[in-house]
């Protein structure tokens, strides 16, 4: 089984969030085999966090609780308080789970926290274009490693730019192996486009009786 620590923090940018959590959380495409997933929030304590949205969240979770091991997985969204000291506690788990294999997943405003202390600086990364790092992360020093691409997948790491929630969810799903090649395809042709035919596309390469397509 897969664990999915998704960190919550005040001003969460919420729609980065909404594609890879929505189909984690549903299993509405999960091919038949698909090893099972737990997506828990994590948060520096359990208080109630806000939104940029406005919602609020109780995380199920604090950061000293998440278990380090290759089937877990960290999301880090974007907002607007990673400079907050505190969230350090959650980049030194993110560390020891790059070290040991596991999946780390960062965008936006997150991708500058992980730059901040050096884990962007020798593997292939994105962020908010090739200034944005240096701008707001001054010991930053990946430059030559910084791809232009709305999402970047490096082995165990995936980073995204705040445009490319789709494609870096589309990348934490294959990496996790829950759905079919074809049903990840046909998924991610008809959220990028929302051409009909995608989705009917999308609906032929399911299982039967396997969820629903809401």
């Amino acid at each position: 089984m897969f664990t999915i620590y998704v960190y919550v923090l005040d001003t969460l940018a919420d729609w980065e969030l909404g594609h890879v959590i929505s189909e984690l959380n549903s299993g509405r495409f999960f091919k038949k085999d698909a090893p099972r997933v737990s997506l828990k929030t994590v948060g520096f304590t359990k208080s109630p966090v806000h939104t940029m949205g406005g919602l609020t969240i109780m995380p199920d979770c604090c950061t000293d609780e998440i278990v380090v091991s290759k089937t877990s997985m960290l999301l880090l969204p974007g907002a607007d308080t990673w400079s907050d000291p505190k969230h350090g506690a959650i980049l030194q788990k993110a560390s020891e789970l790059l070290s040991l294999g596991a999946t780390v997943c960062a965008i936006c405003g997150a991708t500058a926290a992980l730059a901040g202390i050096g884990l962007l600086d020798h593997r292939p990364h994105t962020s908010n274009g090739a200034g944005f790092l240096e701008m707001v992360s001054p010991c930053y020093k990946g430059q030559s490693f910084y791809i232009d691409k709305p999402s970047v997948a490096d082995n165990n790491l995936i980073t995204a730019s705040s445009t490319g929630a789709l494609l870096w969810a589309k990348q934490m799903i294959e990496r996790l192996g829950v759905f079919e090649a074809n049903t990840l395809a046909a998924w991610y042709d008809y959220f990028c486009t929302g051409k009909p035919e995608h989705f009917f596309a999308l609906m032929q390469t399911l299982p039967s009786g396997n969820g629903n397509a809401s």
